[in-house]
């Protein structure tokens, strides 16, 4: 089996460099090619070199992992957020039916509104509230009208060694500041990185075992069990960290509204995701989202 990976030094695509060897042989992009495979494109704002990457390699399997995901950046850098979440996955989707292949595709919970109370789930609309989402939206829906063979995996507030993330950012603060201030009205799963490049293997093992592969072509849900808010995100953090022996200036943490954090795009008050349908298909035992934030916890004490 031939993989194709863009956007491989990204937060998710690093753990799927060493996630996606074991099936076969990966060629990884970034935005500036692949050592001395250079003359293949990953950038995802070269259309035509997009295109012709993928005619060129004719790879079984495409695995998009790259994207602009600077929510907040994208309400004035949306025409740009456009070209990459949407127009580049129109044409990776568009190659990838022309050759046959997979598309394997991360998209967000941000395309929904939040307002209801329950998880969401894949039979749910999207009315996505910022720039982002409507990006993120866009391309999925690229996706679908290109007719290829596709596997469009929805996750949420993502996490890994490598990036920025909502963790580090906290870890960073709290040995600045006496006290943080919060967001407590937006909930959802925090899902690691490590676990989402894992269980894609498993998935993809599942789809080529499968007599009538295409059957399983869709969008799912994936991310960890449970959901909490960011106020009590941070809280479990700065906790589990001071367990593992980090030392750290913050004394207080606040709980504050979305209304009064200076924030340029708007996000879902609930974004949790229920992630039945992929559990189901693909027989899949999912953890909770605290197993994950401890893991990572460890390692970064590990590798301090």
């Amino acid at each position: 089996m031939r993989i194709l990976l863009f956007g491989k030094n990204g937060q998710l695509g690093y753990e799927l460099q060493d996630s996606l060897a074991v099936l076969g042989e990966l060629i990884a992009l970034d935005r500036s090619g692949c050592g001395l495979e250079s003359r293949f494109c990953g950038d995802l704002l070269d259309l035509a070199g997009i295109h012709a990457t993928i005619n060129a390699l004719s790879p079984d399997v495409v695995v998009n992992a790259a994207a602009y995901t600077a929510v907040d950046q994208a309400e004035q850098q949306h025409e740009l957020a456009d070209k990459i979440n949407h127009q580049a996955v129109a044409v990776i989707a568009h190659a990838c039916q022309h050759i046959n292949a997979l598309l394997v595709h991360y998209s967000t919970d941000y395309v929904f509104s939040g307002t209801s109370s329950k998880a969401w789930t894949e039979q749910d609309i999207p009315e996505p509230l910022n720039q982002y989402g409507k990006s993120k939206w866009a391309g999925e829906q690229a996706i679908i009208n290109s007719g290829c063979h596709a596997l469009i995996l929805r996750t949420s507030w993502l996490y890994g060694a490598r990036g920025h993330n909502f963790i580090k950012t906290i870890l960073l603060l709290a040995g600045q500041r006496d006290v943080l201030s919060v967001v407590s009205d937006q909930y959802g799963t925090p899902t690691s990185a490590t676990w989402i490049a894992a269980i894609t293997v498993k998935i993809l093992r599942t789809y080529f075992n499968h007599p009538r592969p295409e059957q399983l072509d869709g969008i799912y849900h994936l991310s960890a069990l449970g959901k909490t808010s960011w106020y009590d995100y941070a809280n479990f953090i700065i906790e589990q960290a001071g367990a593992l022996g980090m030392a750290f200036r913050v004394k207080t943490i606040l709980p504050i509204k979305s209304a009064d954090y200076p924030a340029k795009a708007v996000r879902p008050a609930n974004s949790q995701l229920n992630t039945a349908k992929v559990q189901q298909t693909f027989r899949l035992t999912l953890p909770t989202w605290q197993s994950g934030v401890i893991q990572l916890l460890e390692e970064l004490k590990h590798n301090d």
